[in-house]
């Protein structure tokens, strides 16, 4: 089980992408465009840098729901290698056999 806090954290950064997902991709519209002025585009930039970082969705970590592990998770099933492989051996996976021979 990964660390409550760590957990929490990553939740706070998903509800902050969340919250200003519009905000900063019409900021970067703005930044991008090129039939603006040169003042408009670094003014856009500078609003741009006053978002909070843990908004960016690149800061978000892929997580298993499960246990909270940060890595070796499927995106698919968005659980752990570990966690996967114990659902399936269990039978808790439709169409999922543990291969063994």
């Amino acid at each position: 089980m990964a660390k409550k806090s760590a957990v929490e954290r990553d939740k706070k950064r998903t509800r902050l992408a969340n919250k200003y997902a519009a905000k900063r991709t019409a900021l970067k519209a703005l930044a991008k465009d090129t039939s603006l002025t040169p003042e408009e585009r670094f003014n856009a930039r500078l609003k741009l840098a006053e978002v909070p970082r843990n908004a960016a969705p690149v800061r978000q970590r892929l997580r298993c729901e499960l246990s909270g592990r940060p890595r070796g998770n499927y995106r698919k099933f968005k659980l752990s290698r570990i966690a996967l492989r114990d659902l399936a051996s269990s039978g808790q996976i439709p169409g999922m056999v543990k291969s063994s021979w």
